[in-house]
């Protein structure tokens, strides 16, 4: 079959291909880069897994593998495999610059792509539709596969299966992934396992650049997480009125789930304060990156609307808002990235893959909580433009989220064969990863129930950075908030780390009372009960002033904080709480 007819009613490839410069410009690559192409064409393999954090460059490693193959004859017919349409786009306009044509448009009916193109872009799903159209268009040329966050080969049975079928007679097939793969029984095609010491099949990379590694090479940015509490108030199915104070240990998992989901509603109050702390953050990083953006991901459509209508409010501009069934997605992100807007607001579409990099903070308002995700979803603000650049991400402080984000370096592998050692059937060390799936389950299952939130209350928590958490808690607006919030948007990890500490010190010697001549009180016992109960009472009371005086609960509270003393709801004790709900008392009956 001649090139001619492999490649579409366009010109041949001409019989000696021209010097990589008349291809286009190839950028420089990082060491990390050079040290993966040399082992690939030092094995020369058919099958190769680059496992690489978000931000690292693996299209531009992919790209490289594929320009040398094509300039050495090796293959002469590129298919790029991504998850969205989007991604497609974006691999094609990646491709374009080093030289190679690939037609992001294709479609299963046309049956071929589009003149002078040497290769396709398609989708997981595409593929799984008709595998046997990719596979007879893969066996007519000598094919490379680019298969981009290859952990989606197991998402679901056909598209495993479809991308096996189609691909299985590629010359060549190159996997790639910056995400930590979930447990499962299945194996991703085209995936190499090996069999560790506990009878756990592994998969195992050909390279692996992890996020410490970038992170220590300036490839990527430090990632600060500013976690927010805050007493929250809802009527279950039941009618019963609950509260509970968002992250509290003491609650069960469900408690934790549907103050979350309180914490998460557009009509509270902790929402718009999240917010309005991630829009001061962002301007203080502008100071020094002026074209910093930042990006909510929400839970559905209805809430990133809700969300972009509060940021209105805050900013006075409007944010780009992207819904995954808009057609004009691509071209809105797109838009986005060029522009120096402040806001975008997104459901699921820009957590993978999708490249922004001027995105520096983040608020995670959204109850999905998997590994797979949470990785992807960081993943969009860790790219670095240049040494110094931090990222700032805003969460609710809740257990599942605090470890992801204490484990943000953690390197994790696609295990099969589950062991029997626990309830849950897998082994200790993803025992966590899965509790995070289980809730994001059982947040699901809220969503079909009847649920009132009616009152949510933010407050400042802590902030937790390279496995380290640091701030004494405090109000919305505080001092110990504000001196995190004010950090430097141009500093490296290290110098990150440092400053963080010395915030840390200086908040403690603020709180830190001369000590008593006299031996210290035995410590007293805490009902933890109790606490709750007078949390659930203060919120009440504070609602009911904000109805009355028209204040801002987040307001109140650091009012009453300043005329009584002591830390935020969340850490005060039990004569702390009572002498703010006295102090309620005396300003509902005119007393100062």
């Amino acid at each position: 079959m001649s090139t001619h007819a492999l490649f579409g009613a366009g010109p041949a490839l001409p019989p000696a291909y021209p010097e990589r410069a008349a291809w286009g410009t190839a950028p420089k690559l990082r060491q990390w880069q050079e040290e993966a192409l040399a082992k690939y064409f030092a094995d020369s393999p058919r099958d190769f897994l680059a496992v690489a954090t978000p931000g690292a460059g693996k299209t531009t490693f992919a790209l490289r593998v594929a320009t040398e193959l094509v300039e050495r004859r090796i293959v002469n017919r590129i298919v790029v495999v991504a998850p969205t349409d989007h991604l497609k786009r974006q691999w094609s306009d990646a491709a374009a610059r080093v030289g190679l044509s690939i037609d992001p448009n294709f479609r299963n009916a046309d049956g071929r792509h589009g003149e002078g193109f040497i290769g396709v872009a398609v989708t997981y799903a595409q593929v799984a539709s008709k595998p046997m159209l990719h596979r007879a268009k893969t066996e007519g040329a000598k094919t490379l596969v680019i298969l981009d966050e290859i952990h989606h080969g197991g998402d679901a049975l056909s598209w495993g299966d479809g991308i096996r079928e189609a691909f299985e007679p590629a010359i060549r097939r190159l996997a790639l992934t910056g995400t930590p793969f979930r447990s499962d029984t299945a194996a991703i095609p085209f995936v190499e396992y090996a069999e560790d010491a506990d009878g756990i099949r592994r998969s195992r990379s050909d390279y692996t650049y992890g996020y410490g590694d970038a992170l220590r090479d300036h490839v990527v940015r430090p990632v600060i997480f500013m976690a927010y509490s805050g007493q929250m108030r809802w009527r279950t199915s039941a009618g019963e009125e609950m509260a509970a104070s968002l992250g509290e240990a003491a609650v069960t998992k469900d408690i934790t789930a549907q103050a979350w989901r309180t914490a998460l509603n557009p009509n509270g109050e902790w929402i718009p304060a999240v917010l309005a702390a991630a829009d001061r953050r962002l301007t203080e990083v502008r100071r020094t990156v002026p074209d910093a953006g930042g990006l909510v991901i929400a839970t559905d459509h209805d809430d990133a609307r809700a969300y972009a209508g509060r940021l209105k409010k805050i900013t006075g501009e409007s944010p780009t808002v992207i819904l995954s069934d808009d057609a004009k997605a691509s071209g809105k992100i797109e838009e986005f990235s060029a522009s120096e807007t402040r806001w975008m607001v997104a459901v699921r579409m820009v957590s993978e893959g999708v490249d922004v990099p001027r995105l520096a903070v983040g608020v995670y308002a959204t109850s999905t909580a998997t590994p797979l995700f949470f990785a992807q979803a960081v993943g969009r603000f860790v790219r670095a433009r240049r040494r110094g650049e931090t990222a700032s991400v805003f969460l609710p402080s809740v257990p599942n989220l605090m470890a992801l984000a204490n484990q943000l370096e953690l390197e994790r592998d696609h295990a099969l064969d589950r062991p029997d050692n626990n309830e849950d059937g897998f082994a200790p060390e993803e025992a966590l990863m899965e509790a995070a799936n289980r809730a994001e389950k059982a947040s699901d299952e809220l969503t079909k129930q009847k649920f009132e939130a009616l009152e949510s209350q933010a407050s400042f928590d802590r902030v937790l950075f390279d496995g380290g958490e640091f701030g004494t808690g405090g109000e919305m607006g505080s001092e110990e908030e504000l001196d995190f919030l004010g950090i430097p948007g141009l500093l490296d990890a290290d110098q990150v780390g440092v400053l963080l500490r010395q915030r840390q010190q200086e908040q403690q010697s603020r709180r830190r009372r001369p000590a008593a001549a006299s031996e210290p009180a035995a410590p007293q016992v805490v009902d933890h009960r109790q606490l709750t109960e007078l949390r659930g009472q203060l919120a009440k009371n504070v609602s009911a002033w904000s109805a009355r005086s028209g204040m801002p609960h987040g307001v109140i509270h650091t009012e009453l904080r300043k005329a009584c003393g002591g830390p935020a709801v969340a850490q005060a004790n039990e004569e702390q709480l009572q002498r703010r709900l006295k102090k309620l008392q005396d300003w509902f009956i005119g007393r100062t």
